[in-house]
């Protein structure tokens, strides 16, 4: 019998477990995606343009055997099932809270119609490694060596030929042209150049990772990040590209930390928008006419701190800003400035191609010492230092800010010794 194949954050057909599981039944498969206006409303152009030009290059790789089609999931998932007498819905779990919700709503919709669940975005799924008791990690250190002696499967064999695919000129209504977001992203989106990007990474700067990844001056990441947000690529697939080398083990780190904000967020839901540690949520923030115009003096890179506006504008500029500045305007945002961090992640999500919830939200946090492995709240990160460490000659400052030297670029406009002192009052006071 015939199967649907829905499409969310799995945008590839190499290693897609839920394909295979589609195609067991030896019925044609419809391959879908549900443009959901409450996604739309909530993604930045940039991502929305990725979105666009993955499903478009999706497309091209089924001969234009994907219906894309418009509207609430849990009335457009059951209508198409219907059109084709499907047996059967097949997805990539979502841990999301949205996700989560959303699944529900289709599953009760679709009433005798399984929703089979199969694979997930990360390496290990968010559930599946926790303490002996069964109590989930708040700690990554832990939770790393835990995931480490867990392991994950081998990538799965899928491809184009692993189902017969039903043609969506032979649905009875529904689909719809791929929009375009009319914004250009700085790195092509889709599964080929997922993958061209991760080989030339593996061949030209894994093994120099562990020591260049802090440097915003040198092209040293591997970029992967907006593949990954949107499963062009499954960390899978690049799992079993990293040896035992110093670079390929900081970069599987970074894969753990991933599955580790996944975790904390599923356990923990609320912590998408709220203090993850509660006992921060008396602290004193600042959120008036002052306030107001600080935190668009830091959406617009003009603090007067170069390391800070160089990072703001190249967000602003491409869509994307290099991790350990992340870190850096973070700590400015909500130390310096005395601001919610959730007007940071409201803005980063906002401008980044790879905004993803899990990894947002949680690393502001951590910035912000409200979450599970907060940075010590004394740990304020001087923007002058942080930026004479890892771009000692400025290279990254200026590519930003062609105006440092000039009249036009403005002074700093707080003092940075001072409001230290400032957030370092404030946080002591919950204690």
């Amino acid at each position: 019998m015939p199967t649907l194949l829905w499409f969310r954050r799995d945008l590839r057909l190499r290693d897609l477990p839920a394909l295979l599981n589609a195609a067991e039944s030896d019925g044609e498969v419809l391959a879908c995606y549900v443009l959901d206006p409450r996604l739309k409303a909530s993604s930045g152009p940039r991502r929305l343009q990725y979105l666009y030009d993955a499903l478009r290059e999706l497309r091209d790789a089924l001969d234009g055997r994907l219906l894309v089609t418009r509207g609430q999931p849990e009335k457009r998932i059951p209508a198409l099932a219907k059109s084709v007498g499907a047996c059967a819905v097949h997805v990539s779990a979502d841990f999301s809270p949205f996700g989560r919700r959303r699944d529900d709503a289709v599953r009760d919709a679709l009433g005798d119609i399984p929703l089979d669940a199969s694979g997930s975005p990360y390496l290990v799924s968010p559930g599946r490694v926790v303490k002996g008791d069964g109590e989930p990690y708040k700690v990554f250190t832990p939770f790393y060596s835990a995931w480490q002696k867990h392991g994950w499967r081998a990538p799965a064999n899928s491809g184009p030929k692993s189902a017969s695919w039903i043609n969506p000129d032979d649905v009875d209504g529904g689909g719809v042209e791929i929009p375009d977001a009319g914004v250009e992203l700085d790195l092509p989106a889709g599964e080929q150049a997922a993958l061209r990007q991760w080989k030339k990474f593996v061949d030209d700067d894994l093994a120099d990772y562990a020591d260049g990844r802090n440097r915003p001056d040198l092209a040293a990441t591997s970029r992967m990040s907006a593949h990954l947000k949107f499963g062009t690529i499954h960390p899978r697939t690049m799992a079993v590209d990293l040896g035992h080398g110093k670079g390929a083990q900081a970069y599987l780190r970074e894969l753990a930390f991933r599955d580790f904000y996944a975790a904390v967020l599923d356990e923990w839901p609320d912590s998408a928008w709220w203090n993850w540690n509660k006992s921060f949520d008396s602290m004193q923030t600042d959120d008036g006419a002052e306030a107001k115009k600080a935190f668009e003096a830091w959406k617009a890179g003009r603090t007067g701190y170069p390391i800070v506006d160089a990072g703001m504008r190249q967000l602003a500029e491409t869509g994307w800003m290099h991790n350990r500045v992340r870190m850096i305007v973070a700590s400015f945002l909500v130390k310096d400035l005395h601001l919610p961090w959730q007007w940071g992640a409201r803005w980063f999500l906002e401008q980044l191609v790879d905004g993803d919830i899990a990894n947002n939200q949680h690393g502001w946090q951590w910035a912000a010492g409200t979450g599970t492995d907060a940075a010590p709240y004394f740990r304020v990160f001087n923007p002058t230092t942080q930026g004479d460490k890892f771009d000692p000659k400025g290279v990254y400052v200026r590519r930003w800010i062609p105006e440092l030297n000039d009249d036009d670029y403005p002074d700093p406009i707080v003092d940075h010794k001072a409001e230290r002192v400032e957030a370092l009052r404030r946080y002591s006071a919950l204690t």
